[in-house]
């Protein structure tokens, strides 16, 4: 065997049965994150494949990989354009990215992680497995700039009150790294929105003269009357292939569409994500914002920002990332075929609706996937009701023949 199975199995006992009884749940969290255990799950959510729980999660850490990197990356670019300084060679610019961000993620699996074990000893089961996708979901939602206080309290929303007060994972009805973001955003508004938040300095460094990190949203939103939205973009520096690379102000892991899209990779290849979300959820989108730039000439020159190009709200904001990374979540979204369309295609459309039409809030994939998440249960229940209204037509009209 294994030696460090072997080590695994020689103090078990003293965990399982014995005095170390109340640390049951870090050792078998310990345990079965490095070997794959030989139980079978008997709760949700059921994965039907050789993957248990476990093994299915990390793959999605995995597959956020790309958007770590880059998002450390970013940071450390925007930090030295705040201070004014011109570009850096890469290793001092991830350096420095990476000190901004490491202490958010680390902030957040620590204080998640403390609740985590703390519910699971108290109820005296497994620590829930979800805990390893949202305790870096939530960072990576956020600005470099947030304090780590707020990053404690946001995490602490989401995995206490969205979660674990609905039973845990598997019977949580909302995201709980998008709660937890969701939270802030509305507790704290100060230190997660505006055009100061979102790129932190060089230890030492001040801020430079007539600095300014206003989001590409933000920019399409204030374009004047009469001009195009995609042009104002242009004249700021955020032409489409700029926001493709990512290399601009906005939450950690938001930004690059290619981190983006590597990560989906890795979750339609490894059949981990449902791709009929993800599907959905660009048609819904990109359909949306088509109808809108369909509107009046009249109307689009009075609302510029209601004729911008379809594909320019793929690469803004966090649509791409919450329709991959957030939507997907198999516990809160639809799970029929058809509701999964369904599902997808409302939070795209959503998603698009509350960018042109909420004057206070620039981006809209966060409250479009909370709220289907809310609505998902309805999606599947009425797909189901279809289903069995067609089936019995066709019973009725096989007993009449």
């Amino acid at each position: 065997m294994h030696p460090l199975l072997n080590a695994f199995d020689r103090v078990r006992p003293a965990f399982e049965r014995g005095p170390l009884r109340p640390l049951w749940p870090v050792y078998e969290a310990l345990e079965t994150f490095l070997f794959t255990p030989d139980h079978t799950t008997d709760g949700p959510p059921h994965i039907r494949d050789h993957l248990d729980i476990k093994r299915y999660m990390i793959t999605v850490l995995y597959a956020l990989i790309p958007c770590i990197l880059f998002g450390m990356y970013n940071a450390g670019v925007q930090a030295f354009r705040a201070a004014g300084a011109g570009p850096q060679p890469f290793g001092p610019t991830f350096a420095l990215g990476a000190r901004l961000v490491l202490p958010i993620i680390i902030t957040s699996y620590a204080v998640g992680g403390v609740w985590e074990v703390l519910f699971a000893a108290v109820r005296k089961h497994e620590i829930n497995e979800g805990f390893l996708i949202t305790g870096i979901l939530f960072p990576l939602t956020l600005p470099p700039t947030i304090p780590l206080w707020q990053v404690a309290a946001g995490i602490t929303f989401g995995v206490v009150i969205a979660k674990e007060i609905f039973g845990g994972v598997g019977f949580n009805v909302l995201n709980p790294a998008l709660a937890a973001r969701a939270f802030l955003y509305f507790a704290y508004p100060a230190q997660i929105s505006g055009d100061r938040v979102w790129a932190a300095l060089p230890p030492g460094a001040a801020l430079a003269d007539g600095f300014s990190s206003a989001t590409s949203l933000a920019i399409a939103k204030a374009t004047p009357a009469g001009a195009a939205a995609a042009a104002h973009l242009a004249d700021a520096g955020l032409s489409w292939r700029a926001m493709l690379v990512g290399l601009e102000t906005g939450s950690i892991g938001e930004t690059s569409v290619i981190a983006v899209l590597l990560g989906a990779l890795i979750l339609l290849i490894t059949g981990t994500a449902a791709w009929r979300i993800m599907a959905g959820g660009v048609l819904g989108l990109v359909g949306t914002a088509w109808l809108l730039g369909r509107l009046p000439a009249a109307v689009l020159a009075a609302h510029p920002f209601l004729g911008l190009p379809a594909h320019y709200h793929l690469l803004m904001g966090s649509s791409l990332f919450g329709i991959v990374f957030m939507a997907t979540d198999p516990v809160s979204a639809a799970a029929t075929n058809e509701g999964k369309w369904i599902y997808g295609a409302l939070i795209g459309a959503l998603t698009v609706v509350v960018r042109a039409f909420n004057p206070a809030y620039p981006e809209g994939v966060m409250l479009a996937i909370l709220f289907m998440n809310v609505m998902a249960p309805l999606v599947d229940y009425l797909v189901i009701r279809v289903h069995i209204r067609h089936r019995r037509r066709y019973l009725e009209s096989f007993a009449r023949a």
